[in-house]
């Protein structure tokens, strides 16, 4: 009898769908992902859009990765399976494919804090702003102890505009490989004169083209605040991202913008590029600023932080401690990672300018919504260190967008004027408004170094892996 009950039971056993092979946790907890957000919804009182692509996509272990925090609970559920989540206001969310490069704002927040801990005086903050410098640039392959090779600038005509005058340049950043851009300087006051960077974001003109009307360096907003600048007393150099614009054609492809090599060889340039400006006759050394937005925002605050020369940045809809960037540009690098015990963010890195002045303009609908709640009230803290709360600053436009338009520019211009003694009267018009009509928008045609009457030298290095060889020969040495 007890032999009978005993093949029974492992009969049982065996067959059983419940107890069976079944039987196992991965398996008895496992959902949808669609089950299991709808139970988000419901836990958090909160709304998620998921395409519905993804929503049978399976969660192993559903019930015990929903925990008392929406975002630990969102991460927990998301990360495994290769999706991750972007906060969209109104308490509503979006699924996506998971972007390394994107946090929520929770969790951009609590990073912000536990950086704050490690930092309690501007003694510590400097220590830890030494190490995040050694650290980036050691990711970014860049040595700036290397003998810099000469620019070898070339310097075509100039043009006469209503209160400034426009040349375009170019310079060899490596031996090999030339910077484009375009000059801009003012036609009379006091001199010496201080010098502005302006790096370009990612926006496009007609076409969605890299290298038209428009786009990059080309483009209206970028002229606008160039041209302005050099009114009010500024020399501005406007030039272009790698593999953007002219700088296209030596690569050969827009396609190697968008590569990690991008984020060290534009980082590089911006710092040849100051070299060349500092090189002109009546460049005042003590009075720099940088301002880009977007991508150019990017390398507005990490210029600031690896380059001492920096003395005043305007980084444009991009800091922000939940976003890193969307381009391989940006963070293309591992310029993020651990360093002395804790990773950085780009709030962090736009606060290693600190106590020099430094502007952060935000909006409402991008990533920098976050700003006047999180990353402004941490650089205050930072800036609270030095004693120099009067030299940060932060302009928030709720109900505006991703963009360097003219509502983000006067702010800007208020500030270089207050911060640098540029005249800010130059640009108003009779009722005291800024007004940037006398600015000529040039055609992108107009603003190239290298035309068919003007070819490139026979030296210039042909493609991206002939430039990407020579840029790691050249920081080997």
């Amino acid at each position: 009898m007890k032999t009978a009950v005993y093949h029974f039971l492992i009969a049982f056993f065996i067959a059983s769908p419940l107890i069976g092979q079944a039987q196992q946790p991965k398996d008895v907890y496992k959902k949808t992902l669609g089950a299991v957000l709808t139970e988000v919804e419901q836990t958090f009182q909160v709304k998620i859009n998921c395409d519905d692509r993804l929503k049978n996509a399976e969660v192993q272990y559903a019930s015990w990765r929903i925990t008392s925090d929406l975002g630990h609970t969102l991460d927990n559920i998301l990360n495994p399976i290769g999706l991750g989540y972007r906060e969209m206001g109104n308490n509503t969310y979006l699924i996506s494919r998971y972007e390394y490069y994107r946090r929520s704002e929770s969790a951009g927040s609590a990073h912000l804090d536990e950086l704050l801990k490690s930092y309690p005086d501007a003694a510590a903050f400097d220590k830890r702003k030494r190490a995040l410098r050694n650290c980036m640039l050691t990711a970014l392959g860049i040595n700036q102890q290397i003998k810099r090779t000469p620019l070898n600038p070339i310097i075509r005509a100039k043009v006469k505009m209503h209160g400034y005058t426009v040349q375009n340049v170019a310079f060899e950043s490596i031996p090999g490989y030339f910077v484009c851009g375009t000059l801009y300087l003012p036609n009379d006051g006091p001199k010496p004169f201080p010098v502005i960077l302006s790096p370009n974001g990612h926006f496009y003109g007609a076409g969605e083209s890299m290298t038209g009307e428009g786009s990059g360096r080309y483009g209206k907003d970028v002229q606008y605040r160039c041209a302005a600048l050099a009114k009010m007393g500024a020399i501005v150099f406007n030039y272009d991202m790698y593999s953007w614009g002219e700088s296209a054609v030596q690569t050969g492809s827009t396609s190697f913008h968008e590569t990690g090599f991008s984020l060290a060889i534009q980082t590089w340039n911006s710092m040849r590029a100051l070299d060349f400006l500092l090189s002109l006759p009546n460049a005042d050394k003590s009075r720099v600023g940088v301002t880009g937005a977007s991508g150019g925002g990017t390398q507005s605050f990490l210029l600031a932080a690896l380059d001492d020369r920096i003395s005043i940045s305007v980084p444009v809809v991009m800091v922000s401690s939940s976003f890193y960037g969307g381009c391989p540009c940006e963070s293309g690098l591992p310029i993020h990672d651990l360093c002395d015990g804790h990773k950085t963010n780009n709030t962090e890195i736009a606060a290693l300018i600190a106590p020099k002045p430094l502007l952060v303009i935000s909006d409402g609908t991008d990533w920098t919504r976050s700003v006047p709640g999180t990353d402004y009230p941490y650089l205050k803290k930072i800036y609270g260190f030095y004693g120099k709360g009067a030299n940060i600053e932060n302009v928030h436009l709720p109900n505006e967008g991703h963009d360097y338009g003219y509502s983000k520019r006067v702010p800007m211009y208020g500030f270089f004027a207050k911060k640098l003694g540029l005249n800010l009267n130059a640009v108003k018009n009779k009722a005291g408004k800024v007004d940037e009509s006398g600015c000529r928008i040039q055609k992108h045609t107009e603003m190239q170094v290298f035309t068919p009457a003007n070819a490139w030298p026979l030296t210039a290095l042909k493609g991206h892996e002939a430039i990407q060889k020579a840029f790691l020969y050249y920081h080997s040495q």
